[in-house]
């Protein structure tokens, strides 16, 4: 305060001594702006990646269902309940009658 007195008893101020009083106020709100712009930012990125983990998160039990009903399906589709009478129908095959023993050697 004592640059802006003495100017005053001068008959003026100069550009440069108002720049130096003004200067540290002006820093000062710049890095609370900056400081508020980095905040909001960071929060919008935190719920934009709450929401896509939300996403996956659902697709990814989406899926472990669709797994699973094809294992259900999987393991019908292969059950010799399900294969004897296809075999039968389709290819002809039958039960064998006789049995051939199978030397070692």
């Amino acid at each position: 305060m004592s640059v802006v007195l003495e100017a005053r008893n001068r008959g003026g101020l100069s550009l440069s001594v108002i720049l130096l009083e003004i200067l540290p106020a002006a820093l000062t709100v710049l890095l609370l702006a900056t400081v508020g712009v980095v905040h909001v930012t960071s929060r919008v990125m935190v719920v934009k990646l709450g929401y896509e983990l939300s996403r996956l998160d659902q697709k990814s039990t989406d899926l472990q269902r669709e797994n699973d009903a094809l294992t259900v399906e999987l393991a019908t589709l292969t059950s010799p309940a399900k294969l004897a009478p296809l075999a039968k129908e389709q290819l002809q095959m039958q039960v064998p009658t006789q049995v051939i023993p199978v030397r070692e050697k």
